[in-house]
């Protein structure tokens, strides 16, 4: 009784554990820092005029930032920073509504396929909303490929940009002077794709951590300096355009005869291969979920999630992390060029403006806030991350401020992602239920 009686002392504003004028004093101190950071960023904005350039002023944006940075950290100081004893934001979530986190996953995970699958037949659905399901499942797709790399297998990929140019690039290159389809180049441009991931992995088998980020950093920045300088085949900055569309098993998407609308007796309608595009790329995310999903039950999805947790113990039971290291960065990259290859196909031209560090850290972001390791979560990150700023073009100048308020607000609410899975893939019969209890009492 004593015990809960001082934990609820802590908990109780102006009894001891609680310091309201600390508080407020360092919500203060953070909004001073704001407006020295925001004050002639977002104050002063130069247009242009005719008589030139004339700088405008802009104070009430400042202030509302600044209040908002104010009423922000005051919040976290009277809430998740008020020190021990005080309960975090996911343990004020009533105990029974955590019996059914489960359910409440998997009716998520179906509502999204749902979604997916009838899309582009909803109504009041457009080609910009089919455009934009289509980014969204790509973006998906280099997310779960990226999650074996980093979710599964705990190496820090910063470099995962680099497979997707090479996948697009394959393609391109391959349709573009020796004439192959998309459906031989698919699978070439994921070997490939492949061979460059095990190119990665040997020269960082021993590093781990900050410095494995390093090199793969500068992997990313090699291939497309490469890109940029090799103009006899890659086009250097110019890029390579007028790239090959696919075809419907032959069937191309032309007006006229022999097309798509011809053969199948329809009105002709550029919809048709953005509609087409769509379920390719829906087919595409669906396989990288499936294998995903199939090899984290076998003994290399296993040997991954081992390594992550602890690579020192998985050599003194005489795990390989050469090959557990070479088949993560393997994988993960074939699934990057699998995408990179639509994306070429999908565009019609590719340059390597397109395959910068930004990408990186963007499909990095959509793994981290997802939940590192989790399929749903993933998807969810790139539904909200893509889709819904695709929404917020008209506030173009504080969508990357909303972006980063967002990553800091799920790392300090939810530190292991939106839907964190960290529990094993597979257990001992025994031992499941027991783990699974675990899990539900936020020990996993």
């Amino acid at each position: 009784m004593a015990m809960s009686s001082k934990a609820g002392d802590a908990a109780v504003p102006g009894r001891p554990g609680f310091d309201l004028g600390r508080a407020i004093k360092d919500a203060v101190f953070s909004a001073l820092i704001a407006l020295g950071l925001f004050g002639v960023i977002m104050g002063l904005k130069t247009e242009q005029a005719a008589q030139g350039l004339v700088l405008e002023q802009h104070w009430e944006r400042v202030l509302w930032a600044v209040g908002i940075v104010f009423v922000g950290r005051l919040a976290l100081n009277l809430t998740i920073w008020r020190g021990p004893g005080v309960a975090k934001l996911e343990d004020l979530v009533p105990t029974g509504l955590k019996q059914y986190s489960g359910f409440v996953g998997t009716a998520i995970g179906a509502a999204l396929i749902l979604v997916a699958l009838t899309l582009p037949f909803l109504p009041g659905t457009g080609r910009y909303h089919v455009d934009l399901g289509t980014l969204v499942l790509m973006y998906v797709m280099l997310g779960w490929g990226l999650n074996i790399v980093v979710g599964l297998a705990g190496l820090l990929d910063l470099g995962y940009v680099a497979f997707y140019a090479v996948g697009a690039y394959s393609y391109a290159l391959l349709a573009t002077y020796f004439g192959l389809s998309f459906w031989i180049c698919l699978p070439l441009a994921f070997i490939l794709a492949c061979f460059w991931g095990v190119i990665l992995g040997f020269p960082v088998l021993r590093l781990r951590g900050d410095y494995l980020a390093i090199v793969t950093l500068a992997f990313g920045e090699i291939i497309r300096v490469v890109l940029l300088n090799w103009s006899e085949f890659t086009g250097g900055p110019n890029g390579i355009g007028q790239i090959p569309r696919p075809s419907f098993f032959g069937i191309e998407f032309t007006r006229g005869e022999g097309g798509f609308a011809e053969t199948f007796g329809l009105e002709f309608s550029s919809m048709h291969r953005i509609i087409f595009l769509y379920y390719v790329i829906l087919v595409l995310a669906f396989v990288t979920h499936l294998v995903s999903v199939r090899l984290r039950r076998l003994p290399i999805g296993r040997a991954w999630e081992a390594m992550r947790e602890d690579e020192i113990a998985c050599r003194s039971l005489g795990l390989s992390i050469v090959r557990t290291k070479l088949t993560a960065f393997a994988i993960g990259a074939g699934f990057g060029g699998l995408a990179g290859a639509f994306f070429a196909t999908r565009q019609g031209f590719i340059s390597p403006e397109s395959f910068t560090f930004i990408e990186s850290a963007l499909i990095l972001a959509i793994v981290v806030l997802g939940g590192m390791g989790s399929q749903l979560g993933v998807a969810i990150a790139a539904v909200v991350m893509i889709g819904g700023f695709e929404y917020f073009r008209e506030f173009e100048q504080y969508r990357m401020l909303v972006f980063g308020a967002m990553m800091v607000l799920i790392m300090v609410w939810r530190p292991r992602g939106l839907v964190s899975s960290r529990a094993p893939s597979v257990y001992l019969k025994e031992r499941k239920k027991v783990g699974a209890d675990m899990v539900s009492q936020g020990h996993g």
